[in-house]
């Protein structure tokens, strides 16, 4: 029976190897906790991203409408698509938002993917208000979250009459 040895190296990992020959027996990803990630790898991350798109883009909802013309109530499934942010993935995948950040999102593994999701997020958001499936009332709201703010144009105008110009002009002069 032989001893091993336990390495732990800078980016969270740790590896155990043999003492004969430091053949390498296990080796695991762990995050800043202990635990082992979630999500291993870019392309699993990559894969996670694409389904929940998918859930997000075919999102079943249950309407109720009354019938006047059968006096009696009517339900239906519609598929509606719903808004792509970084909040739905999280719950989508079972992890909290800051859980999510604190891992991920300072990991320069996933530092490329994250901001592609969050691009994602942004036109998603942009192109429904474009078409119409966001209400134009929430536009500053939803957008708020990219960067955008709602500003407003200020216009400044008037004159000057000029005898009064002149007027002012040669009192200066004369002080």
């Amino acid at each position: 029976m032989g001893w091993c040895l336990f390495v732990w190296t800078p980016r969270e990992n740790y590896a155990v190897y043999s003492a004969r020959g430091g053949v390498l027996l296990h080796q695991r990803e762990v995050s800043a906790v202990g635990r082992p990630r979630r999500i291993k790898s870019q392309k699993e991350l990559e894969q996670k991203w694409e389904e929940f798109k998918q859930y997000c883009d075919n999102y079943t909802v249950l309407v109720h409408d009354f019938s006047a013309k059968n006096s009696e109530f009517v339900s239906a499934e519609l598929k509606k698509k719903i808004t792509y942010t970084i909040e739905g993935f999280c719950v989508f995948i079972g992890m909290a938002r800051s859980n999510f950040y604190d891992i991920y999102a300072k990991d320069e593994r996933f530092s490329d993917i994250i901001t592609r999701m969050r691009e994602e997020c942004e036109i998603d958001a942009r192109l429904k208000f474009e078409t119409g499936q966001i209400p134009p009332q929430l536009a500053a709201l939803w957008m708020s979250k990219h960067g955008y703010s709602a500003k407003t144009e200020t216009n400044v105008s008037g004159s000057i009459n000029d005898g009064k110009l002149n007027d002012i002009l040669e009192q200066l002069k004369e002080d």
